[in-house]
């Protein structure tokens, strides 16, 4: 368990569990949220594969799988405008046309590879995001969290303190 009193999940989500050209980096993110788990800072984390792209208006849209994707969608999009941030560079709008039926249709492209934080059920951060000019990606939020939790107190610490 963390040692805030606010439970950390963690939500790694990636196109593909095998990605080429991005494979390194993802495991090397991959064994740091384990460690953070297996060390106790972080209460659960897990991983979902959510393609590369998604169309709200396809019945694979209405499946639960994506109910979830376009539900996590907007409630990142709601963080990033409640905390001054965008992530339009990392979630885009594409409109295609078929030439096929010659109908249009809106498809948002995801990243290759998106985190987000929740403490204590509450969504905390997202990443990658882009807060003015600064860019900050799933790995810059990896070397801020695992900042925060070092300046921290151990949950033995803070037992030993209350007991005084």
């Amino acid at each position: 368990m963390s040692s805030n009193t606010d439970p950390i999940r963690l939500e790694l989500y990636v196109r593909t569990l095998s990605p080429p050209g991005a494979r390194t980096r993802q495991e090397q993110v991959l064994e740091r949220l384990q460690r953070l788990e297996d060390e106790g800072h972080v209460d659960d984390f897990y991983v979902k594969v959510w393609g590369r792209q998604i169309d709200p208006t396809t019945k694979a849209a209405e499946t639960d799988q994506g109910e979830f994707i376009l539900n996590r969608i907007a409630e990142f999009k709601q963080w990033a405008l409640a905390n001054n941030t965008t992530l339009e560079s990392f979630y885009q709008t594409h409109e295609q046309s078929s030439s096929i039926t010659g109908q249009d249709h809106t498809t948002i492209v995801l990243p290759k590879m998106g985190l987000a934080e929740y403490r204590g059920g509450e969504l905390a951060q997202v990443a990658p995001c882009t807060d003015g000019d600064d860019v900050h990606s799933v790995v810059n939020h990896l070397d801020d969290l695992e900042r925060r939790l070092a300046d921290q107190p151990t949950t033995s610490a803070a037992a030993t303190v209350a007991e005084e």
